[in-house]
């Protein structure tokens, strides 16, 4: 992995491509069609929001970052945004850490959520990573985050296929009288028999200068973009890998080309175009290295 570090501070702007797959399961099911998987209704192409690949980084870290006695976050790696939380109490407790108070004159109020941010930055891996708006009553401010990731999009039309199920066993005791003693739930479950999806991503080291996340961070944001399917595991989702990260490193912080071009040079083609894909092996995916603009490294994992 890259560490680029100068002073303490990351250095190198970072764009990266992620090519992950899914066999028989549902990578993001769309609450407002029947949780049925996400799709592009123009062209069939799956899609996974942004959303839910920052909510498996964000379990990811919390898995590694967690005592399991004691349930207590490693200093500096608590997450923000996490199953039940109420954002508000969390901007509290930078009050309540720093003894400021939510009230007051103007310019005391101002420094006081400038305090409150920093704590907070500091405090929630996510927020000095993706950043948050926590201006909402108690006042904590708002961060823009150094890394941004796009909704995956699969790189064919993906099928959902619809399917039933049995549970042999039912909820109430009046199911079980009308079935006399039956016991059985019919259900359905909706899968992608195989799609490989791609997402891209961008670090800029001055908005971490802004935020402190550091390469230590980076370094962390790296590995839980390779395994945050490993242990992200269940029936639903059916058998999730990440199959490559291409991570571009410019010199500069500003960059060296812009990040467009860049992702153009990671071809994606299937073998046989006349069979459906049913497997990563179905897929050739090579990255030109020969017209990279000068000043941009590729390191290439998983």
């Amino acid at each position: 992995m890259p560490t680029t570090t100068a002073n303490g501070s990351i250095a190198h702007r970072c764009d990266f491509v992620l090519l992950f797959d899914v066999i028989n399961g549902n990578p993001n099911g769309d609450p407002d069609a029947g949780n049925a998987p996400r799709v592009d209704p123009e062209t069939g192409h799956g899609l996974v929001s942004d959303v839910c690949l920052k909510r498996k980084i964000r379990n990811f870290i919390s898995l590694v970052k967690t005592d399991p006695k004691t349930g207590a976050a490693e200093s500096g790696y608590d997450i923000y945004v996490k199953e039940r939380a109420i954002l508000n109490q969390q901007h509290q407790r930078a009050y309540d850490a720093l003894k400021l108070k939510n009230d007051g004159k103007a310019k005391e109020k101002a420094n006081n959520v400038d305090r409150a941010r920093a704590w907070m930055c500091q405090n929630f891996f996510d927020v000095r990573m993706f950043g948050a708006v926590m201006s909402t009553d108690v006042n904590a401010g708002q961060v823009r985050g150094p890394v941004q990731i796009t909704f995956a999009r699969s790189v064919d039309p993906i099928v959902s296929l619809e399917q039933a199920i049995t549970r042999m066993a039912v909820t109430t005791e009046r199911e079980a009288e009308q079935q006399e003693g039956g016991n059985r739930t019919m259900g359905r479950k909706e899968l992608v028999p195989y799609g490989l999806y791609e997402a891209h991503g961008f670090v800029s080291p001055y908005l971490a200068a802004q935020t402190g996340f550091s390469p230590d961070d980076l370094e962390l944001l790296w590995t839980s973009l390779e395994q945050m399917f490993e242990h992200d595991r269940s029936a639903a989702r059916g058998e999730m890998t990440v199959r490559k990260l291409v991570i571009f490193e410019h010199e500069s912080a500003l960059g060296n080309a812009h990040a467009h071009r860049l992702f153009e040079r990671i071809h994606v083609s299937r073998k046989d175009s006349a069979k459906p894909p049913r497997s990563f092996s179905d897929y050739e995916v090579t990255v030109d290295r020969a017209t990279l603009p000068s000043g941009v490294q590729v390191h290439e994992h998983v």
